[in-house]
């Protein structure tokens, strides 16, 4: 298991499954985006705040890999770290453990941001959080 960033719990609801018994697919990129935004609470960026100032964050890719079903009841966590993925795009790496750690999903989310214009660009405040490389050591 990797180092995360950021890991929020959550809790499975009734609701959430299917016919089977267990999560929908589609319920896990909520828990995915949920996650994200708050993530970015955590450091000071709402959301919403930042589509007032022209700043548009959008997903451009998801790949999910699901590993292991969640039933309802079930108690879980998602972990999350942030990437860049080239000049203007960036990436969320997020994995959902049960909270006996076994592995549910890995998740990657590739996003861009554009401006009030359309226009893509690499926000400061996203760069801001991505991870420092030590380049000290050699």
């Amino acid at each position: 298991m990797m180092d995360y960033a950021f890991r929020l719990d959550f809790k499975v609801r009734d609701y959430e499954c299917d016919l089977q018994g267990i999560v929908n697919n589609s319920v896990y990129q909520n828990y995915l985006e949920h996650t994200r935004h708050e993530y970015l609470l955590s450091h000071q960026l709402d959301f919403a705040e930042l589509a007032r100032k022209g700043i548009n964050l959008v997903v451009t890719r998801i790949e999910l890999d699901y590993r292991w079903p969640l039933r309802s009841g079930d108690h879980f966590w998602v972990g999350l770290n942030i990437g860049r993925v080239g000049k203007i795009r960036g990436e969320f790496i997020q994995d959902i453990y049960r909270s006996d750690d076994r592995l549910i999903l890995n998740g990657k989310v590739q996003w861009a941001a554009v401006n009030e214009r359309g226009r893509p660009f690499f926000p400061e405040e996203l760069a801001a959080l991505l991870p420092r490389l030590d380049n000290s050591a050699s």
